[in-house]
């Protein structure tokens, strides 16, 4: 863990939790791609930073989840780097408690305000194309998060930040964070067509062929939304939705599960709604869904 990998001439990334891009910038300035999940790992990232002589000049999040966002703050603190977050995800960095407010939907208690969803908050600045290094650019990856991003590097490669997940952990939870499902399916649709001489997904191995990951991501997204559907055969509640989806595919819950499937699954609700395929409907002051038959 925390081993730096170079994958081309000036591109690498740090092996982590959630994978930390470092691009060389010339032979001494680097800039990193995310920072992390936390000030330990701010730490582990600064001795890769001395111990190659590099100096760190800018930190560019993809995304304000907190195992993106958690080393932001040290690193800043140590080296006196920029940080840059695109749109809302800034907005997200600056306040950290956004994060679970937003998933639990309220002001979040206690179990939720912890360091894996609540980062420290760093003095991030918008993102723009003006803020890019020479020869980076800017790909947008919206749905896993509200305005997610990559980057692609001088030297093509491809940082896909959390669009993809492994089949490994799909396998093993199922059911992956998203927040957008039409737009998430659209960027799936997007990275198809990418072409890059490698490509580092945060959470799955790097790859020069994204392709077939990429269509395990889109089955995987079809395959709940039919469950989710034969669930809702007969009306009923949100609640019963999630229970029922725990239990068919063996997930536990907890506190940090119920918001991050909950989520999701209200999530794919409101797609499935809006597509036509699910109806909502009130019954007894209480919110039920139910298959749109045709």
């Amino acid at each position: 863990m925390y081993e730096l990998v170079q994958v081309s001439d000036r591109s690498y990334y740090i092996q982590s939790p959630a994978k930390i891009g470092l691009v060389k910038l010339n032979d001494i300035d680097v800039c990193l791609i995310d920072s992390g999940n936390d000030k330990d790992t701010g730490r582990k990232v600064r001795q890769i930073l001395d111990a190659n002589g590099w100096k760190l000049k800018a930190i560019y999040n993809t995304h304000s989840n907190a195992d993106h966002i958690g080393g932001n703050k040290y690193l800043q603190s140590q080296t006196g780097c920029k940080i840059f977050a695109p749109d809302i995800e800034c907005d997200f960095t600056r306040h950290t408690v956004l994060e679970p407010s937003f998933l639990y939907g309220g002001y979040p208690p206690k179990d939720l305000r912890h360091k894996f969803l609540v980062a420290q908050e760093s003095d991030a600045e918008y993102l723009t194309k003006e803020s890019l290094p020479e020869g980076f650019e800017i790909i947008d990856l919206p749905g896993h998060f509200f305005d997610m991003v990559g980057f692609r590097t001088p030297d093509d490669v491809v940082y896909l930040a959390d669009c993809l997940s492994s089949k490994e952990t799909l396998d093993k939870y199922r059911i992956g964070f998203i927040y957008d499902v039409a737009a998430y399916l659209d960027t799936l649709e997007k990275v198809r067509m990418l072409k890059a001489k490698m490509f580092i997904p945060s959470h799955a191995s790097a790859t020069d062929d994204i392709s077939e990951l990429v269509q395990y991501n889109i089955d995987n997204v079809n395959n709940i939304a039919e469950k989710i559907i034969e669930i809702c055969t007969e009306p009923i509640c949100f609640e019963k939705v999630l229970k029922r989806l725990f239990d068919d595919y063996n997930l536990v819950m907890n506190f940090e599960q119920y918001v991050l499937v909950g989520s999701t699954v209200r999530s794919y609700l409101a797609w499935l709604k809006d597509n036509g395929r699910l109806t909502a409907e009130f019954e007894n002051n209480t919110l039920l869904w139910r298959k749109n038959n045709p």
